[in-house]
């Protein structure tokens, strides 16, 4: 009997100490969940030159500031992986992620999901803007007027502007699609990897590459200083629907920060002022909440584009 009793005791004893050791790893795993930032780090990718979108971002460090009541500083990455690298690092507390980059990071566990842009629509031909805001987008292949180049097949052995692997309109849904279609293009073309989807469409135009990838309709960033670029470079190929880039955060910031975050940025996007910045720097027209879930038909793409067979 006295036997049974001590192991009665030794068995409490150790109930009771994995029952703290489970309490205590429960408090931390709380705790990790209730970041707040004191000053907002705020990080762009570049879709465009990174010099001229860094200036155009600028004033939303005003805008921000003044609703979250601390001090922001807003940066734009070197790539579109870095961000990533930078939320990881705990360097940077959002990051305007385009969507393969968000489920990247996600995946990573190092960024949640806060926001989707709206964007207004775009019609063909001459890829003009609707009044239809919208929370998707497509991506085209672009090559110069009167190029041989004619559909997607005969980009085989044929030079091609693209963006960093992570981004979803300048490579993850062209390359995907076009593999699915049996057109492998990182085997069988040259691709040229450049900064901005703006410079993809001056590759084409000054004859650097023989088309590019990039979304639609990006040669409306160039127009003003190309005022014929929607004749001389045209489309030949757009994707299926992209979800519209995110405004994803670091995955530890607490819940309440993240809702007073979201509000300051759909203020902002409903205000004249910050509506024409955001529109300047990523033709933005606003944000709405989005969820995780929003994003499977990037996983999917994700995995065609890294099946080896």
């Amino acid at each position: 009997m006295k036997k049974f009793k001590k192991a009665l005791v030794a068995a409490a004893a150790l109930l009771a100490a994995v029952s703290l050791a489970a309490c205590s790893s429960n408090k931390k795993s709380s705790s990790a969940k209730e970041y707040t930032p004191k000053s907002l780090q705020v990080q762009f990718v570049p879709s465009q030159n990174a010099t001229t979108l860094e200036a155009r971002a600028k004033p939303l460090e005003k805008m921000l500031s003044k609703r979250l009541g601390i001090p922001v500083h807003v940066t734009t990455s070197t790539s579109f992986n870095a961000p990533i690298e930078a939320m990881s690092s705990k360097k940077i507390d959002v990051a305007f992620l385009p969507p393969d980059g968000y489920v990247l990071a996600h995946k990573r566990g190092v960024a949640d999901v806060l926001l989707q842009a709206e964007r207004y629509g775009i019609k063909q031909p001459n890829g003009r803007q609707t009044n239809k805001l919208v929370r998707s987008y497509r991506a085209e292949i672009l090559v110069k007027k009167g190029s041989k180049i004619k559909s997607w097949k005969d980009l085989k052995g044929k030079s091609i502007s693209i963006q960093d692997p992570t981004s979803s309109s300048g490579y993850l849904f062209p390359v995907a699609e076009l593999k699915e279609k049996g057109l492998d293009v990182t085997k069988d073309s040259k691709l040229v990897t450049v900064t901005g989807h703006d410079q993809a469409v001056l590759n084409v135009l000054n004859g650097d590459t023989d088309a590019a990838f990039v979304f639609e309709d990006a040669r409306n960033a160039v127009i003003k200083d190309k005022p014929n670029i929607m004749k001389e470079v045209v489309p030949i190929y757009f994707t299926r629907s992209i979800p519209n880039d995110t405004i994803s955060v670091r995955s530890d910031m607490s819940k309440a920060f993240r809702n007073k975050l979201a509000k300051a940025f759909i203020e902002i996007g409903k205000s004249k002022k910050g509506r024409k910045v955001i529109e300047q720097v990523y033709t933005h027209e606003g944000y709405v909440r989005a969820k995780d879930s929003d994003f499977n038909v990037v996983r999917h793409y994700q995995k065609l584009v890294n099946d080896k067979k």
